[in-house]
């Protein structure tokens, strides 16, 4: 089987271009799947001999171990894609993984900052010190653009189109797209960007840290935790919050799904539809505060 998993890993890497993120999951995935049957049946298995109820006696053992719904989800699918690329490569000749189904999981609605908090928490970054413009024009690009932290530390100067305040963003799957960040962020990165000094090298990461090398995600969170504090806000948000808080304001403003999905960079619509959730929930909570009747 570890042949198998190889020649699957070879062509996320190769064919589908997975980031090295992705590569580490579906890895982790399969070799805990491969332990489990050296482990229970012994030896190293053939794919060709994996069938569905092996599958599903594989789930409840996952189960019964004590992962989450989502970790568990996210180990089923990463059997379903590897069967898949068996099944097309002809290395077995039915899909064992077809009927696995995942476990129920309780939809977790995002945190969510409100407006006047996001404005209080950027509005609490320092603008006298580098570090402070730095950290200003970083906090203001994250929410403005609704962005990932991933793709806010992975932006380089050639990526910044300040005259249209937009930036080219590298997503998930290697996808790129434009996003615009408004004003008050590409003034913020009008400042920033003559002070950045990359020392001693051609780095072209927009946001650098004392090294003069890339910011790291971490060191964001750090970051932001330290200006929530300032600003008096609860330190359990993290970077992500910012996007979600991005997604909301702009549909309780009334902007369309379909359009908040291109700016977050979403596949499916399924996906931020999570939001729509979170505004019907504001909306009755602002009814049966308002209404005499509620």
């Amino acid at each position: 089987m570890h042949h198998s998993i190889e020649a699957f890993l070879t062509h996320l890497r190769s064919e589908r271009q997975a980031s090295r993120h992705t590569m580490r999951s579906y890895q982790d995935d399969l070799a805990l799947y491969s332990s489990y049957l050296e482990e229970v049946y012994g030896g190293a298995a053939d794919p060709s001999g994996v069938d569905a109820p092996r599958l599903r006696r594989y789930s409840a053992w996952l189960a019964g171990r004590g992962y989450a719904p989502s970790t568990l989800a996210r180990r089923l699918a990463s059997l379903r894609s590897y069967f898949r690329f068996l099944r097309r490569r002809g290395l077995v000749s039915a899909d064992p993984a077809v009927g696995l189904r995942n476990p129920k999981q309780s939809r977790r609605l995002p945190r969510l900052l409100r407006v006047d908090e996001v404005i209080r928490l950027l509005d609490s970054v320092p603008m006298e010190t580098l570090a402070g413009i730095r950290d200003r024009a970083l906090l203001e690009t994250l929410y403005g653009g609704g962005l990932r932290v991933s793709e806010l530390v992975g932006l380089n100067v050639e990526d910044l189109d300040l005259e249209q305040e937009l930036v080219r963003v590298r997503g998930k799957g290697r996808r790129q797209r434009l996003c615009p960040i408004g004003r008050v962020a590409t003034d913020c990165l009008r400042r920033w960007i003559p002070l950045r000094r990359p020392r001693l090298t051609r780095e072209p990461a927009l946001f650098l840290n004392q090294r003069g090398t890339r910011l790291t995600a971490r060191s964001v969170g750090r970051f932001l935790e330290t200006y929530l504090r300032r600003a008096g806000l609860a330190d359990t948000a993290s970077p992500h919050t910012l996007r979600h808080s991005f997604a909301t304001h702009l549909l309780d403003r009334g902007a369309d799904l379909r359009s908040v999905q291109e700016l977050l960079g979403h596949r499916k619509l399924t996906t931020t539809q999570i939001y729509c959730h979170v505004t019907q929930e504001r909306i009755l909570d602002i009814y049966h505060e308002a209404h005499p009747r509620a």
